[in-house]
């Protein structure tokens, strides 16, 4: 069974994807704004049990990740989801979920057979 590359460490994009990904509100923010595209801060907080302000925060860690970019149109700025960098890092996990599955399979093939293939053995 061939290796698969081990995935490269995750780029600063990535890092700051999964970082802003990491909290509930920000995922929920997300989501409304591919549900609906463009829209104020204010009205992404009109449903939510926090305040404009503390919206604002997380659209700004958003906007720092890539998900998010902020549109002038006159006096309102209106947020839009930007998913390119969700594609990135999803094929970075992806990367990473096909190395675990080739130890998975090594690791099935040496319990079955109880040999190790060479160039299968187990790194350290």
């Amino acid at each position: 069974m061939a290796r698969t590359p081990a995935p490269s460490a995750p780029s600063a994009t990535e890092h700051a994807v999964f970082l802003a990904l990491a909290d509930d509100t920000r995922r929920e923010l997300l989501e409304r704004l591919v549900r609906h595209g463009a829209i104020s801060a204010s009205a992404l907080a009109r449903d939510l049990p926090i305040t404009r302000q503390a919206v604002g925060k997380h659209l700004d860690t958003l906007q720092r990740a890539r998900l998010v970019r902020a549109h002038k149109t006159g006096r309102e700025v209106r947020y839009e989801p930007q998913l390119a960098p969700l594609r990135h890092a999803s094929t970075w996990m992806d990367g990473l979920a096909r190395q675990w599955d080739d130890r998975l399979g090594r690791l099935a093939s040496l319990a079955e057979t109880g040999t190790v293939t060479p160039g299968d053995e187990p790194s350290t």
